[in-house]
């Protein structure tokens, strides 16, 4: 019903688009410019028809318009669309070998021969994931992909890992030692970068004093606000376990198991390839079973690796 209405509207316009000076019949561009003014004058009408409505009117101009504006973004998005531009190298070995992942320890399942050409899409360590022409897609060692030329046919160089690797780490993996209430502590720990400036934490710890030893699992979240420093500061918030054992004793006494929280600060320090210096401070509250809450203090320094 609405389309005949418009199309009726459109016919009994004709007459005055001629009154307005415009020949339909003359040429290209005077029946482009007919067709603007027949537009103009549909949408008019229509509007008119409308106003009989004024509430759906409303509606209809907002949804008009909503609508609209959703096609103009999908249209300039699909325009502006680019696939990924990988950089390229060809291959000047007699072939080089494509592993399942990065590492020797995967398999290799393909040759790219002498002359062709492959796609870099990552690196991983000392392992590049590449893509040939046929889309298939695997690992290459460093070692490799240094024998490999540029487009412009110069040997194509890989630098070392560096400070922006670091910031943009995933993993890292590090052991530390110190002072847990003035006994001696040695932990590992591991993390993931859950964000830019936010990674996640697990540790384990043992602390072996004169007349105890003690064992903490810890996970905690740290916070890095400057992330991309050389030498970044950091804090970090999480809860563990104790487990604390008496060494000798006279009497049978039973271990004791308790829940720590803790808060601390520290400074990790980019070395050089994928290596980090790591110092850190920590408080910690036991919540015992007797309501008798203690407070113990942890200084730590020592070094992680990350990829």
């Amino acid at each position: 019903m609405f389309y005949l209405y418009s199309c009726c509207a459109c016919e009994r316009h004709h007459k005055l688009i001629n009154q307005r000076g415009v020949n339909v019949n003359n040429n290209k561009e005077t029946e482009r410019l007919a067709v603007d003014l027949i537009v103009k004058i549909c949408v008019k009408q229509t509007t008119r028809q409308m106003s009989v409505f004024p509430v759906c009117q409303r509606m209809g101009h907002k949804a008009m318009r909503a609508g609209l504006l959703v096609m103009l973004l999908l249209v300039v998005t699909w325009v502006n669309a680019d696939e990924d531009v990988y950089p390229e190298v060809k291959v000047a070995d007699p072939y080089i070998e494509m592993h399942t992942g990065p590492g020797k320890g995967y398999p290799v399942f393909h040759v790219v021969d002498r002359g062709d050409f492959v796609e870099v899409i990552k690196r991983k360590t000392d392992w590049f994931k590449v893509r040939t022409a046929k889309g298939k897609i695997g690992w290459v060692s460093r070692v490799q992909m240094e024998k490999t030329l540029t487009p412009s046919g110069e040997v194509a160089e890989f630098a070392d890992a560096g400070l922006g690797d670091f910031s943009q780490r995933r993993w890292e993996m590090g052991l530390v030692g110190g002072t847990f209430n003035g006994a001696p502590v040695m932990t590992v720990y591991g993390a993931y970068a859950l964000g830019a400036n936010l990674s996640a934490e697990i540790s384990a710890s043992q602390v072996t004093g004169d007349f105890s030893s003690s064992d903490l699992v810890n996970v905690n979240l740290l916070s890095q606000p400057f992330s991309k420093w050389r030498y970044s500061p950091f804090f970090t918030l999480g809860l563990g376990q104790i487990t604390t054992s008496p060494n000798v004793t006279l009497i049978q006494v039973e271990d004791s198991q308790d829940l720590i929280a803790h808060m601390g600060i520290g400074l990790k320090m980019y070395l050089t390839r994928r290596f980090i210096f790591r110092a850190e401070y920590k408080n910690y509250v036991g919540f015992t079973s007797v309501d008798d809450n203690k407070e113990f203090e942890e200084w730590k320094a020592g070094f992680a690796f990350f990829f």
